[in-house]
């Protein structure tokens, strides 16, 4: 038999293969009696976190730490097979980020007392997306320097590019959608929600005047939400067996020493993440809420947005966990969870282009100064906007702020942090989703639409997977 059919039809050329295979069913069994025994879903989840991070390790261990991963060929056919079930279930839940952040916009616009609450809903959004994308770059700012990113580093020319940067105006007309279609097809979330609010507007409109002819367009729109909440509800009860999987192939994937090259750029991040996830919790108590229990209600939306490492597909969790598990209205909860897989993402947007401009300012020295570190915040906010919440686009976000910086062609001495993306990725992504969520409740405060009730609740429901 051709060998081809097995190196790379079947991609299973090693018993290691098959043994770390079958080691991950073994796995998903374990989790699935706990499941049969009632076991909290959310014990569930974090359990499910540890056992990826140990199956990443073991993997490793077996291969005896690499320096380079890619050498190992049983590795990338491990990844290859754990990505069926992780990305297979990331595909699934990015399925429902349009027909659901649609139908919920037009839903929530229908049943608006006026319409003028859209505008004051948005702008309150956008503003503390982009208040929180501030204050997390002066934290990377902050931090950078106090690890002294890039000082004495080895100067280590590599072939990563800038990524092809378009214009701030080129920017904001893409998010304009031209072709309601077409925005759909390409997920631009921020486009969909612009016709969305257009639709719902007219509908709302028409249904004032001509009710009875209007009626059964709204019900229509009133059944197809009810549908794909059920159906999101169904996909997310599968979210322990794909963390697994997600994590696993991560950690394999990179390879520990990779990871030690840059260990003192990966603690920056992790600490300035720290930071500004406690500043985070600051605002939610100014909110009025329990901050250790507001951490008890969203951490399924955290984990899976950690290992997942995908704001957006992330987002059908984050709408759902905001409305059920911590009081926001629907229809904010769609508003703020939209415009946060896109528009000031806090670790992605923020803190990482911070701390890959200072790390690359020192390594080719640069001089940095007041001037340059206002001039750094500014760019970093306005970049922010557009940048849509998928794997590896921090990249592009990085590339926009270093040109911004005038260093684009120092980009090349990022070469090994960004070798090890996906390990920085986790953190960001989480990050992004709790900035998110942490606007999603603060503009429903400020309107009066937070529901405590619902969030000091939380203990009669196990879990948004149980609310069938």
């Amino acid at each position: 038999m051709d060998s081809t059919f097995f190196t790379d039809f079947i991609m299973i050329t090693n018993f290691k293969t098959i043994l770390f295979i079958i080691g991950l069913l073994g796995i998903f069994f374990v989790i699935n009696k706990l499941d049969r025994k009632k076991v909290k879903f959310s014990k569930r989840m974090i359990l499910s976190t540890v056992l990826g991070l140990v199956l990443g390790l073991a993997i490793q261990l077996v291969a005896g730490f690499p320096s380079d991963t890619t050498e190992v060929k049983w590795i990338g056919e491990v990844t290859k097979w754990y990505g069926l079930v992780g990305y297979g279930f990331m595909d699934l839940l990015k399925l429902l980020v349009v027909p659901l952040v649609f139908l919920s916009i037009l839903k929530v616009i229908i049943n608006m007392k006026d319409n003028q609450s859209l505008g004051k809903i948005t702008f309150r959004s956008v503003s503390i997306l982009l208040g929180t994308t501030a204050i997390a770059s002066v934290v990377a700012i902050i931090i950078g320097n106090l690890f002294k990113l890039g000082v004495g580093g080895e100067v280590i020319q590599s072939e990563v590019e800038l990524k092809d940067i378009s214009s701030f105006v080129d920017t904001i007309r893409g998010l304009i959608p031209s072709n309601a279609i077409k925005a759909m097809a390409e997920a631009n979330v921020v486009g969909l929600v612009i016709f969305a609010a257009f639709l719902g507007i007219a509908i709302k409109r028409l249904n004032k005047k001509h009710e009875e002819l209007i009626k059964p367009a709204v019900d229509l729109i009133e059944v197809f939400y009810k549908i794909m909440i059920s159906v999101a509800m169904t996909i997310i009860k599968f979210m322990p067996y794909a963390v697994i999987p997600l994590l696993a192939s991560t950690i394999a994937g990179k390879g520990i020493a990779a990871i030690i090259s840059v260990i003192n750029f990966i603690v920056a991040l992790y600490v300035s993440i720290a930071i500004v996830f406690v500043i985070h919790l600051i605002i939610i108590a100014l909110n009025g809420l329990n901050p250790i229990k507001y951490l008890k209600n969203v951490i399924e939306p955290l984990i899976l947005a950690f290992t997942s490492r995908s704001s957006l597909g992330t987002l059908p969790v984050t709408i759902k966990t905001l409305t059920e598990k911590v009081g926001v209205e629907n229809g904010i909860s769609s508003f703020a969870g939209s415009l946060g897989a896109n528009i000031g993402m806090n670790g992605c947007a923020a803190i990482y282009p911070a701390l890959m401009t200072i790390t690359i300012a020192n390594m080719s020295g640069t001089p940095m100064n007041f001037s340059f570190y206002a001039m750094l915040i500014v760019v970093i906010v306005v970049s922010s906007l557009g940048i849509a919440g998928l794997p590896g686009t921090a990249i592009m976000s990085v590339s926009v702020v270093i040109s911004g910086m005038g260093m684009g062609a120092y980009f090349p001495l990022a070469g090994a942090i960004l070798a090890i993306d996906p390990i920085l990725d986790m953190g960001r992504t989480m990050l992004n989703v709790n900035g998110a969520m942490v606007a999603g409740v603060t503009v429903a405060n400020s309107v009066n639409e937070l529901d405590k009730d619902v969030f000091n609740s939380v203990n009669v429901k196990d879990s948004l997977a149980e609310q069938e």
